[in-house]
């Protein structure tokens, strides 16, 4: 190792504490200048690295600190499974952390390759790369798409641009922004321009391009019920009875309009149904169903979050569905969607011969693995329009919400947050307001233990219920947006900004001009 470069051992430590920093950008914190100003360090760190594989390091380091901190809440899923130790859910977030950093040493790798002649180039290039691993990220091997940089601008009007550029889009400004911050310290003229133009692009996109028009199911009212069910409760003996009690009072009461009622994720710990894949027989509705329709008015529907039951044509339970139905007044359930992404050692256990063996066990209780559905639907609810449903954390997954097919008037997420801890449910809104933003449509979000929420078609938070707090939303659905650019096109938009920024910094570093540092 060259003297150079041994002065230059700590460049890498200084990239795990910048994504350490970065993190609380992230929900519940919600520091968002700090991704920014991350960024920019990091860009002045991967300047100084010298050689390939320590760029890769740099961003993979960078990585496992915004990773660890953001994603603490999944040490929390492992204090309610009796048969894992607590202390595996720590071993776990780091363990998730090395891989998912992955994806940033890719982005580290590649700016640093396109950006040693020009730091114009080197800002480029991350700023692109970065976009395309978190796409990646939310591809590979089922995908993880929690916290994308772009989430940080939630709060902020400039969240509106997600509905052009998306959320990666979203990512890659912001790196660019904080690459152009970096600049002032190498070309100033230049950075200024660039501060401006990456401004201006950001401004433009949040500048709404459809207007809220009206639709058939806007303007009804809703009921949202947030029961306050600890996972320390869900799975006790008897736990059922009493949901269905707290439930209840929550649904009963009030006058007027028929009304749309939510309920959270697997509301009621019992199967409300039992289907026969593969055979002409029809779905089963079982007592449970009645049950919970017996807490409607006439004209009312409830949608909540539900156990199916797979049965083999013998009648044998096989399996489990994680599904959502809407039920009417009478009992009768009107359709189904059954979760289709689900979540690796929660809902179901890869390699289970090889890790059973070694003590693990899926987080939630079921007979077995959780059967997958097949994917974006859209479900008709007389009286209330068109129902997207996207079960707990398959809300994160840009681009991947809706049938685009028959486009919905609202999305329905039901969620048991209850796993999640102090920061998880933040987070997990937060990523909800931006497919609002994106799609052009409500959001209505219904948990056990919050955060239930309102959103607005321009993911604007109408009403929310605290974390731990048993309570209801009475609120007059909003209506939905006409179609957004993104909506229309999807991922589409931000993977080729992504790939132009990339082709523009290989441009830039094989240009004779830039080689001579111009």
């Amino acid at each position: 190792m060259s003297a150079q470069a041994e002065r230059r051992w700590h460049l890498p430590f200084i990239a795990l504490a910048l994504g350490l920093a970065s993190a609380f950008a992230f929900q519940p914190v919600g520091w968002w200048p700090l991704m920014p100003l991350a960024f920019a360090g990091l860009a002045e760190v991967l300047r100084r690295t010298p050689g390939l594989w320590r760029a890769l390091l740099t961003g993979w380091l960078f990585g496992v600190g915004q990773f660890v901190i953001g994603l603490n809440w999944i040490a929390t899923a492992f204090t309610f499974q009796a048969a894992m130790p607590a202390w595996y859910g720590w071993i776990a977030v780091v363990l998730l952390s090395f891989y998912l950093a992955v994806y940033p040493a890719l982005a580290a790798g590649l700016g640093w390759r396109f950006g040693q002649r020009s730091p114009v180039a080197l800002v480029l290039a991350l700023a692109g790369a970065w976009a395309l691993a978190e796409w990646l990220r939310a591809t590979m091997f089922t995908g993880f798409a929690w916290n994308p940089v772009g989430v940080t601008l939630v709060d902020t009007p400039l969240r509106g641009a997600a509905a052009l550029v998306g959320t990666y889009g979203l990512s890659a400004i912001i790196i660019g922004i904080g690459g152009s911050v970096w600049l002032l310290l190498h070309r100033r003229r230049i950075a200024i321009a660039s501060l401006g133009a990456w401004a201006a692009i950001l401004l433009l996109a949040s500048i709404p391009t459809v207007q809220v028009g009206p639709s058939p199911s806007g303007g009804y009212p809703v009921r949202i019920i947030q029961p306050n069910i600890g996972q320390e409760q869900k799975w006790r003996p008897g736990l059922d009875q009493e949901a269905f009690a707290r439930l209840g009072r929550l649904s009963w009461g009030g006058g007027g309009a028929p009304r749309l009622l939510l309920w959270p994720e697997v509301a009621v710990p019992v199967p409300f149904q039992a289907i026969e894949p593969g055979t002409k027989s029809p779905p089963v509705t079982l007592p449970a169903a009645a049950q919970a329709a017996a807490y409607l008015r006439p004209g009312d529907i409830l949608v909540t979050g539900a156990v199916g039951l797979v049965a083999n044509p013998r009648g044998e339970v096989v399996g489990e569905t994680n599904s959502v139905m809407p039920i009417t007044a009478g009992g009768q359930i009107l359709g189904r969607y059954d979760k289709a992404h689900l979540v690796p050692y929660g809902e179901y256990l890869p390699m289970r011969p090889l890790l059973s063996s070694i003590g693990l066990s899926q987080l939630a209780p079921g007979i077995g693995d959780t059967q997958p559905g097949p994917g974006p639907r859209t479900l008709t609810v007389p009286g209330f329009g068109k129902m997207a449903v996207q079960v707990c954390y398959e809300i994160i997954f840009s681009g991947q919400v809706v049938d685009r097919h028959d486009r919905p008037d609202f999305i329905f997420n039901p969620s048991n947050d209850a796993w999640f801890g102090r920061w998880g449910p933040p987070q997990h809104l937060a990523q909800a307001r931006l497919r609002a933003t994106e799609e052009g449509l409500p959001v209505i979000r219904s948990t056990p233990t919050g955060i239930s929420a309102l959103v607005d078609a321009r993911g604007n938070l109408i009403a929310s219920l605290p974390w731990r707090t048993a309570g209801k939303i009475d609120a007059t659905m909003p209506s939905r947006m006409g179609e957004t650019t993104f909506a229309h096109f999807g991922n589409a938009i931000p993977l080729t900004l992504a790939f132009l920024l990339l082709i523009i910094a290989i441009g830039i570093d094989g240009s004779r001009r830039y080689r001579r540092g111009i």
